[in-house]
């Protein structure tokens, strides 16, 4: 396993976050002869198993991306089922929510809601405000490009704006609040691509491209995603000292005083070579 070597920004000494773009769910439906809201449907209860189990790997915080600004060009009647499943998912998850100490977070624009929706997000994020143990953000009527142009707006002529500065307005204008930094961006469905998904967040994330549909995707696979980041070598831009193998097998086996029996060099596992997944995705990164 190679060495996580810091961030600039993200948390993971206090847990990861994963982000993860839900795709493939009308594909999928279509696949079995089914309408595409099946599909949708079926997307929803993985949703359900991801958030119960992301905690045990390690996830503090979970973005899903449900609904794209520019989904709102799709079929009216699917736009129409898609708006009444994320009613029903705010009203069912409420209580599951409080019970689990997950607090959720609506994510991106509310002025093109119905004034109902907007009402039941403020209120089931008001009865959520004190879960810690998984901090659940859903992504509705989201682009990061437009996120970002908005923030932009906010400086008012400051010459000058920090990084963290610039996070703050981001979350400002999304209705969101500090976040640390993407870590693992996760999109299934096949498609390797991010669709204005996190652009500002994901600067340094690890990305994962998973063959599988949506509806398909499993606690299983979430945690092989997580054991392959953690063998990932995260530099940030900066240069790490390899590690010298024969050195250390010349002190019997050892370094720091652990066992080092079949340790590869680091730069054999700049590719993914692990047997587990490796069916399951493509993977790349952006340094």
């Amino acid at each position: 396993m190679t060495t996580l070597t810091g961030n600039n920004n993200s948390k993971e000494k206090n847990g990861v976050h994963v982000a993860i773009i839900m795709d493939g769910n009308g594909r999928w439906a279509n696949g079995r002869g089914l309408p595409r809201v099946a599909g949708h449907r079926a997307g929803m209860e993985v949703v359900r198993r991801i958030v119960e189990n992301a905690p045990n790997f390690g996830i503090t915080t979970l973005t899903l991306y449900a609904f794209s600004a520019d989904n709102w060009q799709r079929p009216s009647y699917e736009v129409n089922a898609l708006m009444k499943l994320f009613r029903a998912y705010l009203l069912s998850e409420a209580k599951r929510c409080v019970d689990n100490g997950v607090r959720l977070n609506i994510v991106g624009r509310r002025d093109r809601f119905q004034p109902s929706i907007v009402e039941l997000i403020e209120t089931v994020e008001a009865a959520t405000t004190k879960g810690d143990l998984l901090n659940l953000r859903v992504a509705v009527d989201y682009s990061a490009r437009d996120a970002i142009l908005r923030a932009a707006g906010k400086i008012n002529g400051a010459r000058e704006v920090s990084r963290e500065k610039f996070s703050r307005l981001l979350a400002e204008v999304d209705h969101s609040g500090p976040t640390p930094d993407v870590d693992v961006l996760i999109r299934t469905g096949g498609e390797q691509r991010l669709s204005d998904f996190l652009l500002w967040e994901c600067a340094y994330a690890e990305l994962f491209f998973i063959k599988k549909m949506w509806p398909e995707f499993n606690p299983e696979d979430l945690e092989a995603v997580i054991k392959e980041f953690h063998c990932r070598e995260r530099r940030f831009g900066r240069v790490v000292e390899p590690v010298d193998i024969a050195a250390t097998q010349k002190t019997n086996g050892k370094f720091n005083g652990k066992e080092m029996n079949n340790v590869e060099p680091i730069s054999s596992q700049s590719n993914f070579s692990h047997s587990v997944g490796r069916e399951l995705w493509s993977n790349h990164r952006l340094d």
